[in-house]
């Protein structure tokens, strides 16, 4: 078994996964110890707390011997004569002791980022997932880790997780562990909107879903609930604006989901789905569909005076429109 670097540099700008990776970190070094060795000692200290004193200490052994674990968080903030001393460090680093720098990877304190990343050090990037397909993917890996069945951690259940809990990937995380343990692995979508009553129904998906399948009357119904619960406008138009779009792009391409699938950013499921919604759509609806979706962000944006009324009238087109094309492919 290759040893374990005694640098490594975490490189991305979202929070949730930069503790993982570190905790992940301390975790390794703890599994690469010999049973008789006493528990590491695990330090961390915030980059824009970090002095020349603090370091020493964060580098050095401990009294009672074992391996010590220095975290340095928010490395961009470390002063920069301070990430020369870490990049030096860096270069020859004491036995025993071992060092994860997580950085957000932007221009500040990118000095410290770009010097570890010039002499070789590990990289375990962080970013934040802002596309779709990410997302699901990375929802997928939750559960397989928690131990869902394969069935369970279908692309298509992971969707309706998101669906019900958000984008935030700490609260998706949790979800997934607490539905899998809840349910032996076995997760339906019944399990989903059973679980987060009250989440799931009001989700802008769920109204966009049934507004482009022209069911007026499901579509309104969640739309009632979301605004009786508190659910902002914004994203409920902008999830609507999102599924007519998604039809639109789908109707205009041929080829199979799996090919389509990088080059419209969306998953080969959900491109199997936005075909099958398109047959009840013309290019002329689809068009028209898509002026009202702009009338509308401008509209729940502060153009209108009920931003309400102003979403409800836009279902009650969008759903006329899907109606008239039921029956004609686009």
């Amino acid at each position: 078994m290759a040893a374990l670097e005694p640098i490594r540099l975490i490189l991305g700008d979202d929070e949730f996964l930069a503790e993982r990776a570190a905790a992940e970190y301390v975790k390794a070094v703890r599994a690469d110890m010999p049973e008789t060795d006493p528990a590491p000692a695990v330090n961390r200290i915030s980059g824009g707390d970090l002095n020349s004193g603090a370091f020493a200490e964060l580098t050095s052994p401990t009294l009672f011997g074992g391996a010590v674990v220095g975290v340095i968080e928010s490395g961009q903030d470390v002063d920069k004569d301070l990430a020369a001393a870490v990049i030096a460090y860096a270069k020859r680093p004491a036995p025993g002791i071992y060092l994860a720098v997580c950085h957000n990877g932007g221009n500040k304190g990118k000095g410290l980022s770009e010097g570890l990343k010039k002499i070789d050090v590990p990289v375990v990037r962080v970013s934040k997932i802002k596309r779709q397909p990410d997302r699901v993917a990375f929802v997928r890996g939750e559960l397989r880790a928690a131990g869902a069945s394969p069935r369970s951690a279908s692309a298509e259940i992971a969707d309706t997780i998101i669906q019900a809990v958000g984008s935030d990937l700490r609260e998706l995380a949790s979800a997934c562990a607490q539905l899998v343990s809840d349910t032996d692995g076995n997760i339906t979508h019944e399990n989903v909107a059973r679980y987060y009553s009250g989440r799931a129904e009001v989700s802008g998906f769920a109204v966009a879903d049934a507004t482009i399948s022209g069911d007026t009357g499901e579509a309104l119904g969640a739309l009632r609930w979301a605004m009786q619960v508190g659910v902002d406008p914004v994203p409920i138009a902008d999830a609507l604006a999102m599924a007519v779009r998604n039809l639109s792009r789908v109707a205009a391409e041929r080829g199979g989901a799996a090919q389509l699938a990088g080059q419209l950013g969306m998953a080969p499921w959900q491109i199997e789905k936005s075909r099958k919604q398109a047959r009840n759509w013309t290019a002329d609806a689809l068009a028209e569909a898509m002026r009202v979706c702009a009338r509308l962000n401008g509209e729940v944006k502060g153009g209108a005076d009920d931003r309400g009324w102003a979403l409800e009238h836009a279902i009650l087109e969008i759903t006329r429109l899907s109606a008239a094309g039921k029956g004609s492919r686009v």
